[in-house]
Formats: C-alpha cells, structure tokens, sequence
C-alpha cells in the first residue's frame, strides 16, 4: 500500500466502521522489501516523501488524514495529530525496513519501531486514541520483539570477534540488551491497557491478554520467569475490573494457559500445572499442531508425576519430535527397564534440559523401579491355602534380597542389600500429601523394626530389617496399578 490516497481510504473505512484490525493492517511491517520502498519513496501531490523535509511530511499525512475523516462523527483534530506521529514513524520505519536485507540495520530498525510503538502509547496518553483501536499495539508489540530478536542477534555475530581480545568483556551482558528494552515497552503498554478506567464495553483491558502473551513470550526468552510471576499476580490482584477471561479470543486464552501451565511446570507445583497445560489443551484448535506440541511436552511429564501414566503412541502419533523424545522413556518405565531408561534419559539429555523438563523426567526411574519392584511381587506368587475354597493370597513377605538381584539385573549392576533398603524406603516414602512424615524416617526408627504400615505413594508396605525382608500391603502394593 502506498503512503497516499489508498492507505488514507483505508484509515477512513476502518474508522468508520470501527474496524481496529483492518485500522493496524495500515501499519503492519509484513511487506514484501518492494512495498516497504514504495510506502518510503511514494508521492502525495507535488513531491516525493523521500525529497521532503519531516514537517512537509507531516503535514502532507495531516492533510491525507484529515481529508479521509471529515465526514466521520468521533475523531478531531487532537487525534488526528496523534495519528499523524504514528503515521510518521511508520513511514520511516518503513524506509529502514525496506534495506534491512541489504544493510543489516536490524538495530536501527528496531529503534524505529520503538519511536513508532512510543507514538501509539503517547497517543492513548495524550491524545485520545479510542479502545477499538488496540489491534494496533498488538501489530505494534508483536514486531518489536521480533525486531529486538533479530537486532540482538545482529549484535552478538559482529561483537564475538570485535571482543575476542578484551579480557574485562561479558558477552552475557549485551546478548539480549534490545530484548531487554523491548519488555520495558511492553511493560508500558501492559500499563495502559490494565490503567484504563472506561467502561468494560470501551476499555482497553481487551487489549490485556495478548500484551500479557507477548510479556510471557518476551521474559521466557530472556529466563526471567518471576518477571512472569510478577505479571500473573498483577493480573489476579485485578481480576475483578477485568472482562471474563473466557470472553477473549480462544488464541489469547490457549497462549496464557500454557505460558500459566509452564510456570507452574517451573514451579514444580505439577497439579497446578496440569490444570492448566489440560485447559489450554482442550481449548487449542485441532489443527494447531506446533501449539499442541508444545502444550503436551510439558503435560506429558505433568501425567508422570501425578498419575503415573504414559503417553500412548496414537497420542504422540502426530508429533514426530515427541515420539522421539518419549517413547524409549515410556518404555523402558513402563518395562521396567532401568538401565536402558538411563541411556535414553542421556541421549535426549541436551534436548530435555533445552525444554526445562529433564529434572522431571528423572524422576520416571521411580516409575521405572516401581515397574521392577511389582513384577518380583508378582513373580512370588501367592501364599499356601489354609484350606479348600479360601482364595488365594498373593505373597506379601518379600526378602529383600529378591528385589536387589532385580534391581542389579535391571539397572546392569551390582546393588548391595543396604543399598536396596534405601531406595525401598524412599519408595514407600513417597506418600499423599495428606499424609505426614513417616515415623521411620524419624530419629530412632532404627531401633523399631516393625513398623505401621504406610498408605499411599508408589508402595505399601515397611522394610522389617531385622529380618530383612519387605511387608507389603494385602490389599494394592503398589497403587495405582491394579496389583
């Protein structure tokens, strides 16, 4: 679109009907380098943008403006000078953007726009810019952080051998400086939406969610994620004069969840997490397919955790990086195969801690060991029938020495008995949270052999060490699993 007649037409149809979308297509960046000259270099009258002084060229877009809405009710003139700046900065950003595949200015690139997206907050502030026009903060947002990325990393490819020699340089310090101002925009427009003091029906608290998206996206990006925490409890302190969040987009509802689900991920806080994950699961669009992705690399192991369940393989079925990321795990926990679950935690091992769930999936071996310890349980069979009719009992006294020769053969090493006892014990002490600190793991349980059986977690059941054998529980060992 040229910066004349047509950009002016559609500035007035978006305003006359009220269209805040088609209003932010007049400043979207998303042009071929062709358009981004023509907007740079197009005439209005009797010259070229290009030639003019910046006065001349405001002035001119004054005149495009004022022409396109004069017969529209709502707008004056002291909006219409907020858009005039707006308009300006677009139109060189515009110059900037249209060399940027040959100069590599991504940085001056991204200063522009910040002038630009500087001009929309100051025109909400100041110079009466109405609610349904927040579609274009949402243009506005979204390519400053893409242009403060692309800037960055221009940044850090010409700094590595300019600083090669400089002992007392951090590269660390500057590797995500422009995305670092970037939040501090974001914050600003995150202010003026939440500040807003019009009626639900006209306030700019729609716009909140996407800002919030972009804040999420921007802070995860720089591993900043109590700024995020920061963010979610302003938003929960001020719920109450916000719209219902199920009235916004299903796109907006779908990225906070998740971004709301990983936090908690973080957290280790995995119901909380799964609540989450689960909605933005049921929310997504069937055919998002990379959302989807991302939402079930955290809900898989949110599952191991709080239900021991494994993801099927009609599930991970789309997702081929998934398949390849969870299923020699979810083999090898559901075999109980602990060695071969180490070697698949290990070659994945730089993948999982790129995706911040390696510690979590470490703790599927339990899983793993549980698998283990109930097929040795169900190996012993059942005990001798008192008499005729009575129903078989399974054994339930098991020598410790049974799990360990498991153990060794599973994990392809020698296990000691004392060895085994431990990590007996921190099986059965993985109980419910409604459930206390077990007294054998209290000072002087030692000297107490038989000890009250334990409920919950992945085993029931005491160590009696004194004999050295495992008291497992008559009615389901081993929760969860049907045995």
């Amino acid at each position: 679109m040229e910066f004349g007649p047509a950009l002016y037409h559609e500035f007035g149809e978006a305003w006359k009907t009220r269209d805040g979308y088609r209003l932010a297509k007049t400043i979207s960046p998303e042009l071929t380098p062709s358009q981004l000259s023509s907007i740079w270099q197009s005439a209005n009258g009797a010259g070229s943008y290009k030639a003019a002084r910046d006065d001349d060229v405001k002035a001119a877009i004054k005149r495009g403006l004022s022409s396109s809405s004069a017969r529209l009710d709502g707008i004056g003139q002291k909006e219409i000078k907020g858009w005039v700046e707006v308009y300006f900065a677009y139109w060189q950003a515009a110059g900037i953007l249209a060399q940027v595949q040959q100069t590599s200015s991504w940085t001056n690139a991204y200063e522009q726009w910040k002038v630009l997206i500087n001009a929309l907050i100051q025109g909400y502030n100041s110079h009466e810019f109405e609610a349904w026009t927040i579609p274009c903060l949402y243009v506005a947002g979204k390519h400053l952080r893409l242009f403060a990325m692309q800037a960055d990393e221009h940044i850090s490819v010409n700094d590595s051998s300019a600083t090669a020699f400089q002992d007392d340089f951090d590269p660390e310090l500057q590797k995500h400086q422009k995305l670092e101002d970037c939040a501090r925009v974001l914050n600003k427009v995150f202010t003026i939406c939440l500040s807003d003091r019009a009626p639900l029906e006209e306030s700019r608290k729609w716009g909140l969610y996407y800002i919030v998206n972009l804040l999420f996206k921007t802070y995860f990006k720089l591993n900043a994620t109590g700024l995020s925490k920061n963010v979610l409890r302003i938003l929960t302190a001020g719920r109450g004069d916000m719209p219902d969040f199920h009235a916004f987009p299903k796109s907006q509802q779908v990225t906070f969840k998740y971004h709301e689900g990983v936090l908690c991920f973080l957290e280790e806080n995995y119901a909380e997490a799964e609540k989450h994950l689960t909605e933005a699961w049921n929310t997504c669009h069937k055919d998002a397919m990379r959302n989807k992705e991302l939402i079930l690399t955290y809900l898989i192991p949110c599952h191991l955790i709080t239900t021991h369940t494994l993801p099927t393989e009609k599930l991970l079925e789309p997702y081929p990086r998934l398949q390849k990321l969870f299923l020699p795990l979810s083999r090898c926990i559901k075999q109980g195969e602990l060695h071969k679950f180490d070697i698949a935690l290990q070659e994945a091992e730089d993948e999982f801690v790129k995706r911040r769930i390696y510690l979590t999936l470490e703790r599927g071996r339990d899983i793993a060991l549980r698998n283990l310890l109930r097929k040795v349980f169900i190996a012993g069979g059942f005990e001798p029938v008192a008499k005729e009719g009575d129903k078989p009992v399974r054994r339930t006294r098991i020598p410790v020495a049974e799990f360990a020769a498991a153990i060794s053969l599973g994990s392809e090493e020698k296990v000691d008995n004392d060895e085994v006892e431990c990590l007996l014990a921190n099986m059965i002490y993985k109980v419910s949270q409604n459930y206390a600190l077990p007294s054998m793991f209290l000072p002087g349980a030692s000297r107490h052999p038989r000890l009250s059986t334990l409920i919950g977690g992945l085993i029931k059941g005491y160590i009696s060490r004194e004999r050295s054998i495992v008291v497992l529980s008559k009615s389901g060992a081993f929760p969860g699993t049907g045995v």
